[in-house]
């Protein structure tokens, strides 16, 4: 039986995307303005417009820093513009200098150097990502082996449904990418609590599980830092959760990590940071959805499998963003955002392997570009980057 092939395209830097995406990146929200309207004027182009990069303290500049330049590397961007202002902390040079590394065609503009203000830097702008677009989007997919897919698993505005039906469904299919040679991500780290043991049995190794551990009980010492929060017993689960029929944060926790499915754990990433293995790996990000897509596709996730039981729309600027629900009311009320009914587990109708096996197949089916998602479609496109400290 012959292995599945994806569409991909091969990157100078040996990484393979499964999108071909001009990237136009803001260092400061100084310049979100020029960059996305450079974007705007071009054909193929999207603009991450970032929120910080100013005013910041380590580690967060890093994190800022790290995140930029990991958006920039992902395989599913072909080429790079950094739109910078000219005073700010992350300088347009040096996101240059480090993309550079990869291969892939990059240039800059910076507002402060450009004769005539914003107006000219964006006429620049659109002058050069139009002469980049000539060759980046000009390149054709090829076929490729599906092992070289890395798919980030996210849950966000779970219910009951989700731990029960969709989250399984989704470990499922992620078994069997690995078992494909494929890499998986995992991350939410503060809905671990209550599951953290479980997973460290699971590492490879004892380092690799005692880091598991830390990372888990980092977030509540975290939290309690914070004027006694109780991560535990205070926001999580989030009300929304409660009024799916969530009742405690270990609840949430055992069914949201069962969508990164049951083989062994390789290691744990900070945010953002490149993920240089197969298999399945821990990234350490908040719980908060949007940051942790980010994060997870800063990180080399070329594609993001989303579960949820209430629904949430939100999608991604360079990753197409499945999203799958258990909820039959929620499947039918938000059809439109769903890409992947799992209520049929829900109801009885299908086993969790049946529904695995039709999802790999979409996943399969988006990751050979023939099926956009409807977070693609609909022109999601969110980003948001982890923040620790107050910003000076």
């Amino acid at each position: 039986m012959s292995r599945p092939t994806i569409l991909g395209y091969a990157r100078p830097d040996g990484k393979v995307g499964i999108r071909n995406h001009l990237l136009v990146m803001s260092t400061v929200v100084c310049s979100s303005f020029v960059a996305r309207r450079i974007a705007d004027q071009v054909q193929g182009a999207v603009a991450i417009e970032n929120p910080f990069g100013c005013g910041q303290l380590e580690p967060d500049l890093e994190v800022t820093r790290r995140t930029l330049i990991g958006m920039a590397k992902n395989p599913n961007v072909g080429g790079v513009l950094v739109v910078g202002l000219g005073c700010e902390q992350i300088q347009a040079d040096d996101l240059v200098k480090e993309i550079e590394k990869t291969g892939k065609p990059v240039e800059k503009v910076v507002v402060q150097e450009v004769d005539g203000g914003t107006p000219a830097a964006i006429e620049k702008g659109v002058t050069l990502l139009r002469r980049m677009a000539e060759d980046v989007l000009s390149q054709k997919p090829e076929e490729v082996d599906v092992s070289n897919l890395v798919m980030g698993v996210e849950c966000g505005g779970s219910d009951a449904t989700s731990g029960l039906a969709s989250n399984p469904v989704v470990g499922y299919a992620s078994d069997k990418l690995i078992d494909l040679g494929g890499t998986v991500i995992l991350s939410e780290t503060p809905e671990m609590i209550g599951a953290e043991e479980i997973l460290a049995r699971r590492a490879v190794s004892r380092e690799v599980g005692d880091r598991i551990i830390r990372v888990v009980r980092k977030w509540v010492d975290l939290a309690a830092s914070h004027g006694g929060v109780d991560l535990v017993g205070g926001t999580q689960p989030a009300p929304g959760n409660i009024a799916g029929g969530i009742s405690t944060i270990e609840e949430k926790s055992l069914g949201a990590i069962i969508k990164g499915g049951s083989r062994a754990i390789q290691g744990v990433v900070d945010y953002a940071e490149e993920v240089k293995g197969k298999g399945l790996w821990i990234m350490d990000t908040p719980g908060y959805d949007i940051m942790s897509v980010v994060g997870m596709v800063a990180g080399g996730a070329t594609l993001v499998v989303f579960t949820t039981g209430r629904g949430t729309p939100t999608g991604n600027p360079i990753a197409p963003v499945i999203k799958v629900t258990a909820n039959p009311f929620t499947a039918k009320k938000m059809r439109e955002n769903m890409d992947f009914d799992a209520s049929t587990v829900t109801l009885g109708q299908e086993t969790i392997e049946q529904a695995g096996e039709k999802l790999f197949k979409l996943i399969m089916d988006v990751a050979r570009g023939g099926k956009p998602t409807r977070a693609e479609l609909l022109g999601f496109r969110e980003f948001v980057i982890h923040k620790i400290i107050p910003s000076f």
